[in-house]
């Protein structure tokens, strides 16, 4: 098949885990043999940053993400027709080449870009954030996850002490938003990367139709990620408790901070990889004397760096949808800690031994369980791994070459 896939997110100096998703899946169908293209952002240049997974196929700079927010932060309140604004652009690019390839699969913030797409187009998008029915994509606000369903609650959000008029506004937004996504998931066939995604989005939009909507879970290069295991265990540096994540607060790393501080004495340190808006702040705080800020590392670094560490712990307190770093851990063998919410629970199915995917209530729970020395870990079991990019080919393929029957 001749195959375009389209994301906003790429290409971007750190590419995060829906960029790694989609470089993933690109390289795969090419390995399967079709024709792959994929049309990113007109803002970075297409230059890979060292480490990362270079895409294999031709790139288009067609999607113009700047001067679309119409002062949206400095009014007070959420503004839907930017939003169609941007999705209308981002549409007009991809017409502009989809004559040339049967299928366009894209991937980014904008469900609403599928109501810009003729039916007549084989169009089908991948859901990997809280965008269907949330206007900040996370559903996350003042370091709790978000489960509020009317549209009024949404105004906090846009701004802290909304007035009347912003407070109405935001509403009416985010009502359009939900009516248009709603309506492009009936359109287009839509693709939720979990259980608790779809479900999520079904909370406020209502449930959806199976002929065009169906979950396929996140995936990870098994092959790929493989080279990083060493053979045996190197004289190099090899952490003890390794965490690697965006230093923001949903992703929870200064809550896990806390908590490890709190239980001391713990003999364990903790490595953690990654940049963000709390690291400066959390660097400089210097709490907790066993914890080591990377900053941000290049991809095969940390893929090294998890593969050596006796523990993975992926802190998140926000609901994670169907989190990669979860998927490389297990992958790696390595004994994965995680907060049993979001998508998270889901990703069981891909332990390579039992329990090797921890998951718990609370962070405090899952500080306590990291007990003073790590536990061996159990032998592999099989080498094959169903979190595979290459196990998902067929099902990718068969929603492809699906018709929508409108």
């Amino acid at each position: 098949m001749r195959i375009l896939l389209v994301s906003e997110d790429i290409p971007h100096a750190t590419l995060g885990g829906l960029g790694k998703h989609v470089v993933t899946l690109g390289n795969a169908l090419i390995e399967a043999g079709h024709t792959v293209d994929l049309m990113g952002n007109t803002v970075h240049p297409n230059v890979h940053t060292p480490g990362d997974v270079a895409f294999k196929g031709g790139f288009l700079p067609g999607l113009d993400p700047t001067g679309a927010n119409w002062k949206e932060d400095r009014l007070g309140f959420f503004n839907y027709w930017r939003h169609a604004y941007q999705a209308r652009r981002f549409a007009r690019a991809i017409l502009a080449v989809a004559r040339d390839y049967d299928v366009i699969h894209y991937h980014g913030h904008q469900p609403i870009l599928a109501n810009y797409i003729p039916r007549s187009v084989n169009f089908v998008q991948t859901r990997h954030d809280q965008g269907s029915d949330c206007l900040i994509y996370t559903r996350f606000r003042n370091g709790e996850v978000c489960r509020a369903t009317d549209p009024r609650a949404c105004a906090a959000c846009a701004t802290p002490r909304p007035n009347l008029l912003q407070g109405a506004l935001s509403a009416w937004s985010v009502r359009l938003w939900r009516r248009a996504v709603t309506n492009a998931f009936r359109r287009h066939k839509v693709i939720f990367v979990s259980q608790c995604l779809r479900t999520n989005a079904e909370r406020t939009l209502g449930a959806l139709p199976g002929a065009t909507a169906r979950i396929s879970h996140n995936f990870v290069d098994a092959q790929y990620l493989r080279r990083g295991m060493p053979a045996s265990k190197t004289n190099g540096e090899q952490p003890d408790v390794f965490i690697a994540a965006r230093i923001d607060a949903a992703k929870g790393v200064d809550a896990f901070i806390n908590a490890f501080g709190a239980s001391q004495p713990l003999r364990r340190h903790v490595t953690i990889a990654g940049d963000g808006p709390l690291l400066d702040m959390l660097r400089a705080s210097k709490s907790v004397p066993s914890i080591y800020f990377m900053g941000w590392q290049p991809y095969h670094t940390t893929v090294n760096m998890a593969a050596n560490a006796a523990t993975i712990i992926v802190p998140s307190v926000c609901e994670e949808s169907c989190a990669t770093t979860v998927l490389e851990g297990l992958v790696l063998g390595r004994p994965v800690l995680a907060l049993k919410r979001g998508g998270t629970p889901e990703l069981k199915v891909y332990e390579r031994y039992p329990n090797q995917l921890q998951l718990f209530d609370s962070m405090a729970e899952l500080v306590a369980a990291l007990s003073d020395t790590a536990a061996p870990v159990p032998a592999l079991q099989g080498l094959g791994f169903a979190g595979d990019v290459r196990a998902h080919l067929g099902e990718m393929e068969s929603v492809y070459r699906q018709e929508v029957l409108h």
